[in-house]
């Protein structure tokens, strides 16, 4: 019945009484009429649906009531509620109503400003482990939260797990106290404070990734062999003698993909793309197995990674290294100069990398015409390479490829994990090689086991919404851009005018993130609803096992399609399902970590820069001021008070602020020359202000020189 319910509720925008839910339902006799009201209190109840003040019912996105989770602001005194299909809901301290920081709860909405409003019932308490430093004050033990969103748990000093104040733990909340206050139980102890390496470590625990290996992990790590045996060769192609290499960073250690390539004939390339055979080493059932799919993906930190699989695996037998034999899942493609897959093979192989290529020597040879040692006999193949990754973009492009082409930050620590220089990753040709590649094995083999039917892991990127899109093109009219689409019948060639627009834009990279906002984010499913950004309509993911879950399961579904021994499970969509949705969850966690300890790095840097003045970019505008942007990068707050004297009122559509007096104007993209006022690592936040400019004693405004 409940189903029903909805369905009705959905095709019903106002509210409907019991009375007529119970005609819509057909419902004839005064038992069936009780039974509709116990469901309906139970689905109230469940939050499926809300009930109006009238005792009418209705569906929550019909109704000014909303479900989402609490983020509190650090001043504690205002928070937002942030959900699906709504924008972030503004709380008054006041009205929190006992919710607490990452609360679930229901908010009432002002009728006046939807983006306003007021707790009325806290539905899930946050039971997030945290972490924070262990004091001791008047013989009590406390915990104080790195997150300053929450308060201090107080300890039971007879189970402090031997911590001494200056100690970072890891806790958990065991119970909330009459007070107001919380109790919590130390679960471990990641190191003092002042210790090297901690802090970052404490980044890591607070986003609950695990670090270290367990027991029976590291027993089955001694079955685990070092090199190939002749007993795994059987069924393999042999491609040993062929000419395949790595392309990767300097400082990468685990190469999970090697390519070859041949002109053919015909004009078309043969394009190999052979991928590390994790799944032969990681069974699904076994300790390593398990413990993979709880991590889901490693994690690349500034100065450390967590990889998902240990280094035994990761960087030794799975790791396509130069000169030695290594097993793949290896995709060969025909493809012509156009870049359309003609044909393609998947097969079990072994290599032998002829040579491992770092993106700097890629870059030197293929842009810059430098001889490189050790590169002289891969040259022809690495021009060849260059011309196919050139006819696929092209390719891709014609049918909606979206290169949204932003900078990352890149940032160089030292011997003892200080940061010492912040700077942007080059993304050279080298880089756009095994792009385009990847991308190439991605799609041939999302098309294999599509037209094979069976249940797979897709990789899929969702149009993006309406409203979404349509703020986008507000945004782009107040500027006097217009574009010839409706937000209704917006397409990825239309985002394609978009950032062509932006392209030409001195703060293209402010402009392009803008643009990425608008869309959906990419996630695993069991349905293939296609990808957006890469205007393709089967993906998946298949290149990365060695870093990647969903890689590592796609893998072992091709095994099964070519009944390779040992792997007869066919998986159903309802498993796929749940690992799809975990699979994105933990590459959400990562993600979110990585930013966070890039941010944390950032201050702690700026640190040493308090006082410099730098050139910059409006990279945001909100109520609260005006977000700012360097070269690397970097981005701070000028907070609206330190803006000046003027009253400055917020334009949402256009994203600008204007001075009520002055008719001073500050938006997106616009140049400016900043001071750094501040910067904390334990905020991980950057405080700007504009820089003032001097007058000499001939009253000519005079500037000191800025760091570009």
């Amino acid at each position: 019945m409940e189903n029903t319910i909805l369905e009705i509720l959905k095709d019903n925008s106002r509210a409907l009484s019991v009375y007529q839910i119970n005609d819509l339902l057909d419902l004839k006799s005064s038992d069936e009429l009780k039974e509709l009201q116990i469901v309906l209190n139970k689905m109230v109840n469940d939050m499926k649906i809300c009930q109006s003040k009238k005792g009418k019912y209705l569906l929550f996105e019909n109704s000014h009531y909303k479900i989402g989770r609490l983020s509190i602001h650090r001043s504690y005194n205002f928070g937002f509620v942030e959900g699906e299909g709504f924008p972030d809901i503004k709380i008054d301290a006041r009205d929190f109503n006992d919710a607490k920081h990452r609360d679930m709860v229901v908010v009432e909405t002002s009728k006046k400003n939807p983006t306003e409003g007021k707790i009325i019932k806290v539905i899930e308490r946050d039971h997030s482990n945290l972490v924070g430093e262990f004091y001791i004050e008047n013989g009590i033990g406390f915990v104080k939260m790195d997150n300053t969103r929450y308060k201090d748990y107080l300890i039971d000093l007879n189970d402090s797990k031997g911590a001494v104040p200056g100690h970072k733990v890891y806790v958990r909340k065991i119970e909330d106290l009459p007070n107001g206050k919380q109790k919590g139980e130390i679960i471990k102890i990641i190191g003092h404070k002042d210790d090297v390496g901690v802090d970052i470590s404490s980044i890591v625990y607070e986003y609950g990734i695990p670090i270290d290996f367990n027991d029976d992990v590291e027993k089955e790590l001694e079955d685990i062999p070092t090199s190939v045996t002749e007993s795994d060769l059987v069924g393999r192609r042999d491609l040993r003698g062929e000419t395949i290499v790595t392309i990767d960073g300097a400082d990468a250690k685990d190469f999970d993909d090697g390519i070859s390539i041949k002109k053919l004939p015909n004009g078309h390339y043969m394009l190999g793309v052979h991928i590390a055979d994790v799944s032969h080493y990681v069974k699904e059932d076994s300790a390593i197995g398990k413990d993979a799919h709880e991590r889901g993906t490693s994690v690349y930190l500034v100065d450390r990674v967590i990889p998902m699989l240990p280094h035994q695996l990761s960087n030794g037998i799975c790791s396509l290294n130069e000169g030695v034999d290594r097993l793949t899942l290896s995709c060969e493609m025909e493809i012509d100069p156009n870049g359309n897959i003609r044909n393609y093979d998947i097969y079990t192989a072994v290599i032998n990398s002829k040579k491992r290529m770092t993106y700097k020597d890629v870059n030197a040879i293929l842009e810059n015409n430098e001889k490189v040692e050790g590169y002289e006999s891969f040259e022809d193949n690495l021009h060849l390479m260059s011309d196919l990754a050139d006819a696929l973009r092209e390719n891709m492009k014609r049918r909606g490829y979206l290169d949204f082409d932003t900078d990352e930050m890149k940032i160089i620590v030292d011997k003892e994990g200080n940061p010492i220089e912040i700077t942007t990753r080059d993304r050279g040709t080298g880089e756009k090689i095994i792009e385009m590649f990847m991308i190439a094995a991605n799609e041939a083999v999302a098309t294999y086991v599509h037209w094979l039917e069976k249940e797979m892991i897709y990789r899929v990127h969702e149009i993006p919404d309406e409203k979404k899109i349509q703020e986008l093109i507000n945004f782009l009219s107040g500027y006097g851009i217009k574009l010839d689409g409706k937000s209704k019948r917006f397409t990825s060639k239309l985002m394609q005018e978009v950032l062509s627009i932006f392209s030409e834009m001195e703060a293209k990279e402010v402009y392009s993130s803008i643009a990425l906002r608008s869309m959906k984010k990419a996630r695993y499913s069991p349905d293939n609803l296609g990808h957006f950004g890469l205007g393709s309509k089967l993906y998946t993911h298949f290149t990365s096992p060695i870093r990647r879950l969903p890689d590592l399961i796609v893998h072992r579904i091709i095994k099964n399609s070519l009944q390779i021994k040992g792997f007869d499970k066919n998986y159903t969509y309802d498993q796929l399902a749940v690992w799809a949705e975990h699979a994105s969850f933990t590459e959400d966690r990562s993600v979110k970590c990585e930013r966070a300890v890039e941010k944390y790095e950032a201050a702690r840097y700026m640190e040493d820069h308090i006082g410099e003045e730098y050139e910059a970019v409006i990279s945001g505008v909100t109520r609260d001021g005006i977000w700012i942007q360097l070269k690397n990068l970097i981005e701070g707050l000028i907070k609206i008070s330190e803006i000046g004297k003027d009253y400055y009122d917020y334009d949402e559509k256009l994203l600008l602020i204007k001075g009520r007096k002055t008719g001073r104007i500050y938006k997106i993209g616009d140049k400016v020359e900043v001071v750094v006022t501040g910067a904390s690592r334990e905020t991980s936040e950057i405080d700007f202000a504009f820089v003032k400019k001097d007058k000499g004693s001939d009253g000519i405004e005079k500037k000191k020189k800025l760091k570009r």
